[in-house]
């Protein structure tokens, strides 16, 4: 059965790679070559007027060229994870998958490129010869110690960001990771003991950002194949390693690790033992970041202590430690401030947004994409989830910020809040047309009601409210079932003392409320006693007459169900007699703009009179967006063309 599912997943991921087209990236023209004033401009004569810009310009390049959204991805394939030196070529479809990465996350182009040359001197004066190509190099997958020089090599020589991910990205995501389970655990960076195994590139670094972040060298312990690292070893010893020598005698692991209350594993499947766990600190951190195995399994190192704070590398368990996490948004703030270099302070800006966000209020968007996982704060929440699509306005902003600070940003940023509102865009595609709304909201002393009040959704938009706006919302729902629901998700609201509760089991406007509907409706056959079942029973229309009273001022309503049952309970109450009109709008955000629908779902057959009143409406409400709209009016004609009754009742709403 294993060797079946085995073929199984094997077949699959070739099929993943082969089809419908070999590989997972193909270059697309950005401009139009539809004809020969086109082709004139996109090569010969009209290629040379960017030419001799950026001769006159060198810097020009990202105007007129992709170069200033364009990462490099290098291999040579020595260290390819999990596999080895398997070479070059073999290492294609990792790179490939590097690339389709970059664009996913933070929609950088990427050449992957992977070279026949084991030496590293060699390699490096290979990549530097690249500058001209790209805005920032990713080096991936070189054999330890010699990513060490090839880095080096090229940060020293190239005017254009170098960053060898396997170091710097474990780093990053493994300080974050760090910075909040020392939190949870109620400890210090300057007051912990670190042991680490494995000694590598990814394990070096990752020693290296830690010290950055407080940690005292002394407090350091790290071993490899041969045990301890000591002074005056000499079998598998590099200057990086001897950078973190402890003693003058032979030691293994189990020597060590006693009263640790940081174990960083970056080495192999059960190097850490069960015993050694009960060795170290209460409330032990454990980064068992092998793959596919790790160090030791987390139920393992619970059995033995129960309040450890652990992370792996693989998805399967909590705290994952993947360089996705990093990788995309450096390089987007680097990239977009024409950065020189990665340097520290634009890590440690990294970190700390990273940081940051798992310490905040989760997103609807992430706990949607992860239901059934615990996304708040904690031992189990260490770092956020990798479709977070936070990350990018967050950590690249970061980024860019730490760039200009530093000195290293060609071309800076004048509004840093634009630019993270921009990048918010590039993620949530409604953010930029919901700006104009959002700003007038924010200053808003509107009342919202919201009819499904326990439903989490509606939770995180009331949270998000309080946290942008000045408004207070008003939420119908039952207290304690809104306070559990709020405590799971990991939200800081509560009710009474964040928004208002209408509780349709007991609540003192009770009798006021069901009078008001019984007053609206009793002509229409609705007795006292259905009215009173109603505003027990029915949050769309409690909500509904609170508008009508005066007690809100706006409603939300519909999170489940059709929208015609709410709408109904909605117009009784609302639109008696056609006072006031009803209709729906519609957005489309495309990619030549936003197009606004109306009205496609409220009136079938609408009168003239609802046309005009629904297309004014229409307008006032895009206005709102900061559009300024042309109005079409469509029907089955075209321009009069047929003499039809849809399009005699569009002529008319026109007059």
């Amino acid at each position: 059965m294993d060797d079946i599912r085995h073929d199984t997943v094997k077949q699959a991921a070739l099929d993943y790679h082969e089809f419908p087209k070999p590989g997972k990236l193909e270059i697309r023209a950005t401009k139009p070559l539809a004809n020969g004033i086109d082709l004139s401009r996109a090569y010969s004569p009209g290629v040379a007027e960017a030419c001799l810009e950026i001769k006159a310009d060198p810097s020009s390049a990202s105007r007129y060229t992709i170069r200033g959204n364009l990462v490099g991805v290098v291999t040579n394939g020595t260290a390819v994870l999990g596999l080895g030196n398997i070479g070059a070529l073999a290492s294609k479809p990792v790179m490939e998958g590097k690339a389709v990465l970059f664009k996913k996350f933070a929609n950088i182009d990427c050449f992957d490129i992977e070279l026949n040359e084991p030496d590293p001197v060699k390699l490096a004066a290979i990549v530097c010869a690249l500058e001209p190509t790209f805005g920032a190099i990713n080096l991936e997958d070189i054999k330890a110690p010699d990513c060490f020089i090839v880095e080096q090599l090229c940060r020293e020589r190239m005017n254009i960001p170098v960053f060898h991910d396997d170091q710097h990205g474990t780093a990053i995501v493994v300080g974050a990771a760090a910075t909040n389970a020392l939190t949870v655990a109620g400890k210090k960076f300057a007051d912990i003991k670190i042991v680490s195994t494995g000694g590598g590139a990814a394990g070096i670094a990752c020693l290296n950002m830690l010290v950055k972040l407080g940690v005292k060298r002394e407090n350091i312990w790290l071993c490899d194949l041969e045990g301890l690292v000591y002074e005056g070893r000499v079998a598998q010893m590099s200057t990086q390693k001897a950078a973190y020598a402890q003693g003058t005698v032979p030691a293994t692991l189990a020597d060590v690790i006693g009263g640790a209350d940081l174990f960083l594993g970056l080495s192999g499947p059960g190097v850490l033992t069960p015993e050694m766990v009960a060795q170290m600190a209460p409330r032990p951190i454990i980064f068992a970041l092998a793959n596919p195995m790790p160090e030791i399994l987390p139920a393992a190192a619970r059995a033995v202590s129960p309040d450890a704070i652990i992370a792996t590398g693989r998805s399967d368990f909590p705290n994952q430690v993947n360089n996705v996490l990093c990788f995309p948004f450096i390089f987007r703030g680097a990239l977009d401030v024409g950065a020189t270099t990665i340097n520290d302070e634009m890590k440690l800006a990294c970190i700390e947004g990273i940081a940051a966000l798992a310490r905040a209020t989760t997103s609807a968007e992430a706990a949607a994409a992860y239901q059934g996982e615990q996304l708040s704060f904690g031992a189990d929440y260490l770092i956020p989830k990798p479709f977070d699509p936070r990350l990018i306005g967050v950590v690249a902003s970061a980024v860019a910020r730490a760039a200009m600070e530093t000195g290293v940003a060609t071309r800076p940023i004048a509004d840093l809040d634009a630019y993270r509102r921009k990048l918010d865009g590039s993620v949530f595609k409604s953010a930029l047309i919901m700006r104009p709304v959002f700003d007038v909201a924010a200053a808003s002393t509107r009342r919202i009601i919201f009819a499904e009040g326990e439903d989490e959704r509606v939770l995180r938009a009331a949270n998000a409210m309080l946290e942008e706006m000045t408004v207070r919302p008003i939420l119908i729902g039952r207290p304690d079932v809104i306070a559990a629901r709020c405590e799971r998700a990991g939200l800081p609201i509560r009710p009474d003392r964040d928004f208002e509760i209408v509780n349709p089991e007991n609540d003192s406007r009770y009798r006021e409320y069901w009078g008001s509907y019984h007053e609206l409706l009793e002509r229409q056959g609705v007795t006292p006693d259905t009215a009173r079942a109603i505003i027990r029973t029915n949050s769309t229309a409690i909500a509904a007459v609170a508008v009508h009273r005066g007690d809100a001022d706006s409603m939300i309503c519909g999170t489940f169900g059709q929208y015609l049952w709410h709408m109904n309970y909605v117009r009784q109450v609302l639109a008696r007699g056609g006072r006031h009109p009803i209709g729906a709008l519609s957005l489309m955000i495309l990619e030549d703009g936003p197009l606004f629908v109306a009205d496609t779902q409220v009136n079938p057959i609408p009168t003239p009179e609802q046309i005009a009143a629904t297309a004014i409406g229409a307008v006032r409400d895009a206005r709102r967006f900061g559009v300024t709209p042309k109005v079409a009016l469509c029907s089955h004609s075209n321009f009069g063309n047929l003499d039809s009754d849809s399009g005699r009742r569009m002529r008319m709403a026109m007059e």
